[in-house]
């Protein structure tokens, strides 16, 4: 059974960090690009980052370029989301999610698997 699980999300004053991680099993993952989502309350699920499964290759939503930084471990099975200077904006929940593709992809029907999401409240 594939799962995707969160961890690492919290309350954090605006100026704050956090760093989500997220830990893939059931399958292998080492082939696959692995990315990030959010979802505000009222809003639709927007790309945050992603990476291959190289690493070679990232991209970041404008919003967070600059501030948050994706990874993955050196099993390729986890990645990260390290994230810096929180704006109450960033505040959601937030979806690790892995995609079958070579290449890096955005958008969210590109992705085959999905966690359950992990809550991050920015304070002002």
């Amino acid at each position: 059974q594939v799962q995707l699980v969160e961890s690492g999300g919290g309350l954090v004053q605006a100026g704050g960090s956090l760093r989500l991680s997220c830990a893939a099993s059931g399958r292998t993952f080492s082939r696959d690009t692995m990315g990030w989502f959010r979802q505000a309350p009222g809003k639709e699920r927007e790309f945050v980052a992603a990476t291959s499964w190289s690493g070679g290759s990232i991209y970041y939503a404008d919003s967070v370029k600059g501030r948050f930084t994706i990874s993955r471990g050196n099993a390729k099975n986890t990645v990260y989301l390290q994230m810096n200077s929180l704006k109450p904006e960033d505040t959601a929940v937030y979806y690790c999610a892995a995609a079958a593709a070579e290449g890096v992809v955005v958008a969210t029907d590109e992705y085959d698997y999905w966690g359950q999401g992990t809550q991050v409240t920015v304070s002002s």
